[in-house]
């Protein structure tokens, strides 16, 4: 108990402290890539007017900016940092009043609820992530989907090594300047890391109720997107 109610309040005190520069340095370090992967993750999903859509650990609300230019009206968020709520509801239409300060483990929202779940880059921070999906699998509606944008350590030999000198030197070093977090740009290779070594999405995915699951890996394998289908 001490081991998960430690990395759940680490997580919450990092974000609460970077929300004020996360959309720079997430569009910095990124080389602006990251819209592309929430537009890429969103089109294959297949998201439209008539979705009713939860945003997981949504941030100051990216992803949920590019489903409203997919024609989504009707979105709710759901972060464990207070500061990022702060900020998604000043930055995101049709959000205002419809957000929750909770962790993806204890969702406060009704079964069967939204035709969709987005969480980008999220997952990896929850502290239980077989609790968080089946918490995804009780608020969906029949047929719904859950869709998942993470990052990945890449197979090919030669772009791993760059990712990771990128990854564990350089990011580190500008985030700390700008964010004056030291702990937080070394928490997120960490977390990469550890979760690409220990966590089978798609595998999590069908033992959380989901019996259909799609995978796919864009931009060099930097990047993974996993749909799963409440059927």
């Amino acid at each position: 108990m001490k081991e998960t109610i430690t990395k759940k309040e680490r997580v919450k005190r990092i974000f609460d402290s970077i929300a004020h520069k996360y959309d720079f340095l997430n569009h910095l370090l990124s080389l602006g890539i990251d819209f592309y992967w929430r537009k890429k993750a969103i089109q294959l999903t297949g998201l439209d007017n008539n979705s009713m859509l939860l945003d997981i650990a949504c941030g100051t609300g990216d992803f949920s900016l590019a489903a409203i230019r997919s024609g989504v009206k009707n979105i709710f968020g759901a972060d464990l940092s207070i500061n990022m709520l702060h900020l998604i509801n000043k930055k995101v239409p049709f959000i205002k009043g419809k957000t929750s300060q909770c962790a993806a483990e204890f969702l406060p929202f009704k079964d069967d609820s939204f035709t969709n779940v987005i969480a980008a880059f999220g997952v990896r921070n929850f502290y239980d992530i077989r609790a968080g999906f089946k918490q995804f699998h009780r608020v969906l509606k029949q047929n719904g989907r859950a869709t998942i944008l993470e990052f990945r350590l890449p197979e090919n030999r030669t772009i791993k090594n760059l990712y990771l000198v990128y990854f564990n030197k350089v990011l580190p070093f500008i985030g700390k300047i700008i964010s004056k977090d030291r702990e937080a740009y070394k928490y997120l290779p960490e977390s990469v890391n550890e979760f690409d070594e220990k966590i089978a999405l798609v595998d999590l995915l069908k033992q959380s109720g989901f019996l259909k699951v799609e995978y796919y890996s864009i931009t060099f394998g930097l990047v993974q997107i996993v749909i799963a289908h409440k059927t």
